[in-house]
């Protein structure tokens, strides 16, 4: 019998383009350096199938369809409630009959833990199936021991041949099933090593495919590559229905999980979670926690509100403003945008009058999260000058505001919820663009005092 005959190919980890030789740039997506060597099976082409001969026959279609109206879509079938509020929240509200979730996320992230404390809390539920490629089942009941989850309903197994896991996943059929992770997963249809990009996309469409047959939800972990996105094919982001990332610095015990692709809900929601020993906990009031510990009296500190998804978080703003002792100053940030710093200095120092030519300007947000909307402009715009003026910003006082090239201070979308939430905090003081003062319901921020600004000097004045 002759062998298989095997062949090199190069595919683009960015859109999955395969080509017959290595190149600098793929003609595909245009990405640099994406192309990866992977060993395939040389496969001939073998016309029309027996099965495509049937279906054209007299004896009709081989598939069945189904009418639209028949298809059932009851809430109490469509999603299970996991009970841990902020992972439902990413999810759009539950785990969705039949979906495929994919997380990743960095080393030592959480994802396993977060995983096995997912098992324990819809066991009570439905049946759970962990299968595992990188630990033991022993070192699974270890993790499970110390996070104190329920072990009745949760069945495990160590196995990387994606074929009999798939045949376990039928013959049990299970309410949700957990693999971690995909890299070590193995078809022995295809020749190459476990992790490259023939591997991991041929067991992910394997297991889309009993997921959707058996209506399994089905939640994947994907390691990640030295840029953060998940290593292999993106085709494999592409087929799955969700696509979660697990964030936060390994010194500091906060992790923040976003979704980047969903196709029962939103992109924009994140949730939170504190890691502690016992396990990851879930913060229900971000704003109170990155605001504990903020200094009092003290310049270059303001209050900045984001919207993540639905919900406002108030997060502190450090600045320091200081002189450069070299030619050229330094200009740092830390989880804001760079390009969109230097442009606020650049108003700050043409409209606002203050000379930041020979000024070392740091901008570090605390806790962690990204602000990347603009309606923090005016929050940062105060900070520095409160570092410049050594100045403090008044304690119980919120900025909020786009800045625009004018020096304007311009509208921003869901002022309303980000006021609830400042007046909720404690915040008496807000700085607000004066534009939208007449759309506010005065009587419901009786509390509070609506400071209306045009320019951002008017909000500096304020100081």
């Amino acid at each position: 019998m002759p062998k298989d005959k095997l062949k090199t190919v190069y595919v683009c980890t960015s859109c999955g383009e395969v080509s017959s030789r290595w190149m600098g740039r793929c003609p595909s997506c245009g990405e640099w350096n994406t192309l990866v060597e992977d060993i395939v099976r040389e496969q001939k082409s073998k016309g029309l199938s027996s099965k495509a001969t049937r279906g054209n026959s007299a004896s009709g279609p081989v598939i069945a369809a189904s009418k639209l109206k028949d298809i059932s879509t009851t809430e109490e079938r469509s999603r299970i409630i996991t009970g841990i509020s902020e992972l439902d929240r990413v999810l759009g509200g539950g785990i969705v009959i039949g979906s495929v979730v994919l997380l990743g996320g960095e080393p030592g992230a959480g994802k396993s833990t977060l995983l096995l404390q997912l098992c324990g809390a819809v066991a009570k539920k439905v049946d759970v199936l962990y299968i595992t490629g990188e630990e033991s089942t022993r070192q699974i009941k270890l993790r499970a021991l110390r996070l104190k989850v329920a072990q009745e309903d949760i069945s495990l197994a160590a196995e990387t041949d994606i074929d009999a896991i798939c045949d376990l996943i039928q013959h049990m059929k299970p309410g949700l099933v957990i693999i971690d992770s995909i890299q070590t997963m193995n078809c022995a249809d295809i020749s190459s090593s476990s992790g490259s990009v023939s591997q991991v996309k041929e067991c992910t469409a394997r297991l889309l495919t009993v997921a959707k047959s058996n209506e399994i939800p089905t939640f994947i972990v994907g390691h990640v590559n030295k840029d953060g996105a998940i290593a292999g094919p993106k085709v494999m982001e592409h087929i799955v229905d969700t696509v979660l990332y697990f964030e936060g610095d390994k010194m500091l015990p906060y992790r923040v999980l976003r979704a980047v692709k969903n196709r029962y809900g939103s992109t924009n929601e994140i949730g939170m979670f504190d890691m502690t020993s016992a396990g990851l906990k879930v913060i229900e009031n971000p704003s109170k926690l990155l605001l504990e510990g903020r200094p009092i009296g003290v310049s270059g500190n303001c209050v900045a509100c984001t919207m993540e998804g639905s919900r406002p978080i108030l997060s502190e703003v450090q600045a320091l403003a200081t002189k450069s002792g070299f030619g050229t100053p330094r200009r740092a940030a830390s989880g804001f945008d760079f390009n969109r710093m230097n442009l606020l200095l650049a108003v700050l120092e043409k409209r606002a009058g203050f000379f930041m030519g020979n000024l070392d300007v740091y901008i570090n947000i605390v806790g962690g999260l990204d602000l990347d909307e603009t309606a923090c402009d005016l929050s940062v715009c105060m900070a520095v000058v409160s570092s410049l003026l050594d100045k403090p910003v008044p304690d119980d006082m919120i900025a909020i505001g786009e800045v625009g090239l004018g020096g304007e201070v311009r509208n921003v979308v869901n002022l309303e919820i980000r006021l609830r939430e400042a007046q909720r905090m404690g915040f008496t003081r807000a700085v607000i663009p004066k534009h939208s003062m007449r759309q506010l319901d005065y009587e419901e921020f009786s509390n509070m005092e609506l400071l209306g600004v045009t320019y951002v000097k008017q909000a500096i004045s304020l100081l």
